[in-house]
């Protein structure tokens, strides 16, 4: 007993503690059949061709996501020269995305959800490649910041709507975790060609081309998506969903206020003193406490239903990687100014250092795909959890060079090198164990929203940790400044960043040794286990109702 392979019913596992492969039984399905079901083609996508180009399109639009994160830390100290950018605020055009995606996750959840996947991320690409062409053309510091928070608009509609479409098409299986790791192995690709592009166009050509260029790729993305995702995939939306305009209005508000202040109240005037500073984060708190009360027990379809955090151990996950992916935007700030600033290596050169961490990503992420059957995703996650601690660890404790010693080249294949392999082995195992562990716990009708789980924690990981850690460092200027002492070098700076990344990344390590995560192996949808469990429980109803039945003719 088998059901096709539609949208509808295209959910993946059960949320319970092995999500990955349920204990329930499966007496009406037939196992083998199962697993051919999860390693063959799905039916939506009618030809080999077909498929490829749907998966291109999607794990490209993950590729310029990255692309735009990861080059722009390359681009920005020849930005910031170029626009007068004050130092303080040079954090804000590199975190503003990450912030604007975040904060707008949810609400393009839902329009996806409403309206279609196909719609929402074909205009969240487009989106990408108009702002990404009006960013090479900025002339200030705000033109720059608006248009730098419109390209984390389009993101916050493309991710989603490409997670959903993925998880919707694909049943649990190898095929499904193949196509997840292609779809990590893309980000991390275009991790390296942000940094590739945007160290070429910083030393070789003018910066306003790293924008041009993305803006050529987004462009390709687009047609490609619009010529091979099905039109009949992800396009019938559920028309009973309405959008949860009290959540939209107290969720994105606090987010975007929290973070602000976190992120302005090192370079104010006044730091935390600063009135707008603590006003502004009061107001935030508020607005998120609303939230809190409105998703709760106000909204009648809430944009973050209370169903995503059922699978044990969700909780725990969710603040883990809300730790870890902070640990990575840490990671990739601080290190792209430290290498630049401190060794003094040119932009090309910064790339070329990179190159490992894009490499072993890309070997990582096929890599998953062939294991994550056979490995059970507890230890692929604590394996992730030592990465990303080595990695900053390593930062942390690289010695400072006096007099040239000790040498550049020590210094890269001693601590560089090494910390590269080990932020890799970070984040790329974490994003492709829990996209097909989230994924996989959920309904297709939450298809949309899981996807908007795993960006939101990705990218507002990213803006909150880098805000405390501005914060951070103004204080400890502060208390210097008060005390009388040196004011705090560059590379003390960055120190005190690595240290807060390493703290972060020791609580995710913990937490990620509670989880109990098993093998992704074939197995039936959520949907189909949620229709099993009710047939199994109408049988059983059916039966007791019969002998009750028998029991009052005996008695006849």
């Amino acid at each position: 007993m088998t059901r096709p392979n539609t949208p509808e019913n295209a959910g993946v596992l059960t949320p319970d503690e092995n999500a990955y492969s349920s204990d329930r039984s499966q007496d009406e399905y037939n196992k083998a059949e199962i697993e051919r079901l999860g390693r063959q083609r799905p039916e939506i996508l009618s030809s080999a061709i077909v498929e490829f180009g749907f998966v291109t399109a999607i794990i490209m639009s993950m590729m310029m996501g990255e692309f735009f994160v990861s080059g722009f830390n390359i681009v920005l100290p020849t930005v910031g020269d170029s626009l007068n950018i004050p130092e303080p605020s040079r954090t804000w055009p590199a975190e503003v995305p990450s912030l604007t995606t975040a904060a707008l996750l949810l609400p393009c959840a839902r329009l996806s959800d409403r309206y279609g996947g196909r719609i929402v991320f074909l205009a969240g690409v487009s989106w990408l490649v108009v702002w990404s062409l009006v960013c090479g053309f900025s002339q200030n510091t705000n033109m720059l910041i608006v248009c730098r928070a419109m390209q984390g608009l389009s993101t916050a509609a493309f991710l989603p709507a490409g997670i959903s479409l993925l998880g919707q098409s694909y049943r649990p299986g190898p095929r499904k975790n193949f196509i997840f790791a292609l779809y990590g192995a893309f980000a991390v690709l275009g991790f390296y060609i942000g940094i590739a592009i945007g160290a070429l166009t910083a030393q070789l050509a003018d910066w306003r081309w790293y924008f041009w260029v993305g803006a050529i790729l987004a462009f390709a993305n687009a047609v490609i998506g619009f010529l091979t995702i099905p039109k009949d995939l992800g396009q019938d939306g559920d028309a009973a969903l309405a959008m949860d305009w009290w959540g939209l209005g107290t969720i994105v508000p606090g987010l975007v206020l929290v973070i602000f202040a976190f992120t302005d109240g090192g370079s104010a005037p006044q730091g935390w003193r600063t009135p707008y500073v603590y006003i502004t984060l009061i107001i935030g708190v508020v607005f998120l406490a609303a939230a809190v009360y409105v998703e709760g027990w106000v909204a009648a379809q809430p944009l973050f239903p209370a169903e995503v955090f059922r699978p044990k151990g969700m909780k725990r996950l969710v603040v883990s990687l809300f730790c870890c992916y902070g640990v990575f935007g840490l990671y990739l700030f601080y290190v792209s100014y430290y290498l630049s600033t401190v060794l003094h290596t040119t932009p090309l050169q910064t790339a070329a250092w990179f190159t490992p961490m894009a490499l072993g990503g890309i070997f990582l992420a096929l890599m998953g795909g062939l294991v994550l059957h056979l490995i059970p995703g507890r230890i692929l996650m604590i394996i992730s959890g030592l990465g990303f601690l080595l990695s900053v660890l390593l930062f942390a404790l690289i010695p400072d060079r006096v007099d040239g010693a000790p040498s550049t080249s020590f210094l890269y294949w001693a601590y560089v090198f090494p910390a590269m392999l080990c932020g890799t082995i970070g984040v790329d195992i974490t994003y492709n164990v829990t996209n097909v562990f989230i994924t996989t716990s959920m309904p297709a009708r939450l298809q949309a929203t899981a996807g908007a789980l795993i960006n939101s924690l990705l990218y507002l990981g990213i803006a909150f940790w880098l805000g405390v850690a501005e914060l951070a460092v103004s204080q400890t200027k502060e208390a210097r400044e008060g005390d009388g002492e040196d004011e705090l070098t560059p590379r003390e700076q960055y120190k005190i960043a690595f240290w807060l990344a390493v703290g972060l990344a020791a609580l995710s390590l913990i937490l990620f040794s509670t989880l109990k995560i098993g093998q992704a192996s074939a197995d039936m949808t959520a949907d189909e286990k949620a229709q099993l469990a009710a047939e199994l429980a109408e049988r059983e109803r059916a039966r007791v109702r019969a002998l009750a039945a028998d029991e009052e003719r005996i008695e006849k």
